[in-house]
């Protein structure tokens, strides 16, 4: 996919491609809508949850995300279909758009998600100590954020909120950036490519285009994944076609040997031929499914 055909919704509505899975069958979930999971600045944070009609207590929290942008319309009840048809309770997570909001600000705010869902966890009807994480490009670099980041709460903590952990138990995702300083290839810094400068830099600085070349080095240091990876992460899949140009497949190649450089439980599926999306990628999300119920059943 191009950088210039790349809008709001890149990375956000692809998995309505899961209708194909799920088409011909009745709904299988009840839907909650609208969840306020943070307050701030004036501002409300919203999630929507799927309950399955037959759960089998764990949930999937998707990162509804592309490009660091997210909206409602990019909640999508068919891939939503897909995992409660097989018991799983989904929880789609809205987040702040960038430029507005910078990635270190939409860390914070999923997380305040993954400790909110787990404080109301008796009310969705999940299992607080099986929750997974999945998402797809920038979905899939801030799933990765959030299970290198996952802690204890605070039992000081006035908000009941904010003394849950947001530790995760499994991770599934789809070709995630995952180290903005060797992007492509050893040495290839991310926003020093004029296009992704472009395109993404203002979601991490105030202004890209009068940043110092060493804040745009420290913010790719800090918002990389992979230097936040431990023994403690989460099983995690990943994803990748290997003609993707925007996100490439090395991205998941390097972090998948971090995993097992660690002993972290990890899988690789690549994709021949496949770029940034693809019509058959809801092949590829029922292995991710399976992932799931390896690690969270």
């Amino acid at each position: 996919m191009h950088l210039s055909r790349l809008s709001p919704r890149v990375g956000t509505s692809f998995f309505a491609l899961t209708a194909l899975l799920c088409a011909a069958s009745a709904q299988s979930f009840t839907r909650i809508s609208d969840v306020v999971y943070l307050k701030q600045g004036g501002a409300a944070f919203t999630f929507d949850v799927f309950k399955p009609k037959k759960a089998n207590g764990a949930c999937i929290i998707q990162i509804v995300s592309g490009g660091w942008v997210s909206d409602h319309q990019g909640i999508d009840p068919n891939l939503a279909e897909a995992a409660t048809s097989r018991g799983f309770t989904m929880v789609q997570v809205v987040h702040g758009a960038q430029p507005r909001y910078k990635v270190p600000e939409i860390i914070g705010q999923i997380t305040r998600a993954i400790r909110f869902v787990r404080a109301n966890a008796s009310t969705y009807g999940i299992d607080p100590n099986r929750l997974g994480v999945s998402g797809g490009s920038a979905g899939g670099h801030l799933s990765l954020m959030l299970a290198a980041r996952g802690a204890a709460g605070d039992p000081a903590a006035k908000d009941p909120v904010d003394r849950e952990s947001s530790k995760l138990q499994a991770v599934g995702i789809f070709f995630p950036p995952t180290d903005f300083m060797n992007y492509g290839k050893d040495g290839s810094v991310a926003f020093e490519n004029p296009l992704l400068r472009s395109a993404f830099g203002n979601a991490f600085v105030a202004d890209v285009n009068y940043a110092k070349p060493e804040q745009i080095r420290e913010i790719s240091v800090a918002m990389s994944p992979i230097n936040g990876f431990t023994a403690a992460m989460p099983p995690t899949l990943i994803v990748h076609g290997d003609a993707d140009t925007l996100v490439p497949i090395q991205q998941s190649q390097i972090a998948i040997k971090k995993l097992e450089g660690l002993g972290v439980a990890c899988k690789f599926i690549t994709v021949p031929g496949k770029g940034h999306g693809w019509p058959e990628m809801p092949t590829q999300y029922q292995e991710i499914l399976n992932w799931f119920e390896k690690y969270l059943k």
